[in-house]
């Protein structure tokens, strides 16, 4: 799987707000993924969403959104041209669930080269996922850090695309949950 890491951080660099006016808080009401207009327009997209705000998930979600890419560039995606007629995307804004995960954006951005070096060994063709970290906003008028995950996919048709879009999103949520699971596995040895 094709995958990278940036920070964007500093003047007019998007800002994730953390508590937006319609924000449905997934950790609490699960079942809620169902009122997300997102969720319905890409199939699979909501069983990730629940994932990714389990309680043993290492992150929550503060907002997706999913389209249709008019252009991309096939080789950014290991996807022959043949097989990139079509391409969709979805990004999800993901925060820590322990606040002091990401106490600098150095601390998110080793979390990312981590996640991103897991993601490259998986054999997933014709998709990437890019992270980026950005500052964040919350209700509580405090600042933090969030990590904007960004997934493409490609296929011979829309169809083909969004189930690879799918299956790229499951992949980074299987990953992350991997990796927490063996950070808390390292913590109770030490």
């Amino acid at each position: 799987m094709e995958a990278d890491w940036e920070v964007e951080i500093g003047g007019g660099a998007h800002v994730v707000e953390a508590a937006w006016a319609g924000f449905v808080d997934l950790r609490r009401m699960p079942e809620a993924v169902e009122q997300l207009p997102e969720a319905g327009a890409l199939p699979g997209l909501a069983e990730v969403l629940i994932r990714l705000n389990a309680h043993d998930s290492p992150v929550w979600t503060a907002k997706c959104d999913a389209w249709e890419l008019e252009v991309f560039d096939p080789d950014e995606m290991d996807v022959a041209e043949a097989g990139a007629q079509a391409g969709a995307a979805c990004y999800v804004d993901l925060l820590p669930r322990e606040t002091a995960s990401w106490v600098e954006h150095a601390d998110a951005a080793e979390w990312c080269g981590r996640v991103c070096e897991r993601l490259q060994g998986i054999a997933l063709r014709s998709c990437r996922v890019d992270l980026v970290v950005r500052a964040a906003e919350f209700a509580e008028e405090r600042a933090g850090i969030a990590v904007t995950a960004y997934a493409s996919a490609a296929g011979a048709d829309t169809a083909r695309a969004r189930r690879r879009l799918v299956q790229a999103l499951a992949v980074l949520a299987d990953t992350l949950m991997q990796m927490a699971a063996t950070d808390e596995s390292t913590k109770k040895l030490q």
